[in-house]
């Protein structure tokens, strides 16, 4: 497909606002599986993550066996 292989190989989660995403990558992580055993404290600091996206993310890793630490 296009030039964008993280949605591709990282499979971001449906209903992840482009913002939130892009803040994500610019954060360095580069993709959605990274995120597990992220402090979700430390992703709600990032500009463009908000509590939607937080739980959109939560729900996603739920689905794939994973969690955000401490959860």
């Amino acid at each position: 497909m296009g030039g964008n292989d993280v949605a591709e190989e990282g499979a971001w989660p449906d209903g992840m606002g482009a913002p939130a995403r892009g803040a994500l990558i610019a954060a360095g992580y580069t993709r959605f599986e990274e995120l597990a055993g992220a402090d979700p404290r430390e992703l709600l600091r990032i500009h463009g993550v908000g509590p939607k996206a937080l739980r959109r993310l939560r729900e996603a890793l739920a689905e794939k066996g994973l969690r955000f630490a401490g959860e």
